[in-house]
């Protein structure tokens, strides 16, 4: 008997290609729901218009910002987190879809 110890089961090579997998998903729910693509699309236009929202994400050391960039940066999260909350719907729902797709494959179902 040989030994077949090259071998990584799906689990593994899932794991190993999640993040391929979530950009390929998430690429394709801005092209499918509209919604999400137009909370992206406001994410996107937000952050080209206000660069000091990129400084604060990205940046380091202490920043200060006036009322109004407050305000900017408090619409970017609010936008930001309706983005993700449909992002983690969408994956929750895909790995339903690809489960059931495998089962079916396999002839579990």
């Amino acid at each position: 008997m040989s030994d077949n110890s090259s071998y990584t089961d799906l689990a593994q090579r899932i794991k190993e290609s999640f993040a391929e997998i979530e950009d390929d998903a998430i690429a394709d729910f801005k092209e499918t729901d509209e919604e999400y693509y137009a909370l992206y699309q406001q994410i996107s236009e937000l952050k080209a218009d206000h660069p000091f929202i990129d400084k604060i994400m990205n940046g380091s050391g202490e920043i200060s910002l006036t009322a109004e960039e407050h305000e900017i940066l408090t619409e970017y999260f609010r936008l930001r987190f309706r983005l993700d909350d449909k992002e983690r719907q969408r994956l929750y729902f895909r790995g339903h879809t690809d489960c059931i797709s495998y089962l079916k494959e396999v002839g579990a179902l």
